[in-house]
């Protein structure tokens, strides 16, 4: 009996959009969605480790689920002229993502340099995540260059980045690590 894991259909280097139509696996599309599924992996990795709180850890499982909702989105092809929305991305889900931002630069000290990717375990993996975060934009860009991709996953990303960092400074304020600034000097 053949195992549910695998099912041959892609051993030709393609494989299934929502929809059924089958295009390359290394397609823009695909760049689009997978990078985003790297990018969900990552965020999963913050909320692994102990120094991660829980209030920020329930903050990235609602991440997580809205990572799903656009990666189905982008996972299913648009017909020219058509401007389907991501459903899932409403006013509410933007002021939600942006008051998280708020108030974790409430509570993290300001700083009035740059800072570098580095601290505890969560910080570090919150850096991580801001960079194929970035990636993960720029991909989408990619595929809205040749399709049509709604601004809002573009803007929820781009602030998903912001999330990513603020959240990075916050692991370290709260863990009592002192965060390291660049010094242009070395």
């Amino acid at each position: 009996m053949k195992s549910a894991l695998y099912t041959r259909t892609g051993d030709t280097g393609t494989t299934s959009l929502v929809g059924g139509e089958r295009v390359k696996k290394n397609s823009v599309r695909l760049e689009a969605y997978g990078t985003l599924d790297e990018l969900s992996a990552t965020i999963g990795a913050i909320s692994a480790v102990s120094d991660c709180d829980e209030e920020t850890r329930g903050q990235l499982t609602a991440i997580l689920n809205e990572m799903f909702n656009i990666g189905s989105y982008l996972a299913t092809d648009v017909k020219p002229g058509e401007t389907p929305l991501c459903q899932s991305l409403t006013p509410e889900k933007m002021a939600q993502l942006e008051g998280w931002i708020d108030a974790l630069d409430e509570q993290t000290p300001k700083v009035h340099a740059f800072i570098l990717p580095a601290g505890c375990h969560a910080a570090t993996r919150a850096h991580i995540a801001r960079t194929v975060c970035r990636r993960a934009e720029r991909r989408i860009l990619d595929l809205a260059d040749v399709s049509f991709v709604d601004p809002n996953v573009i803007r929820y990303i781009n602030r998903l980045s912001d999330y990513l960092f603020i959240a990075a400074r916050h692991f370290n304020f709260i863990n009592s690590i002192t965060e390291v600034v660049w010094d242009q000097t070395k």
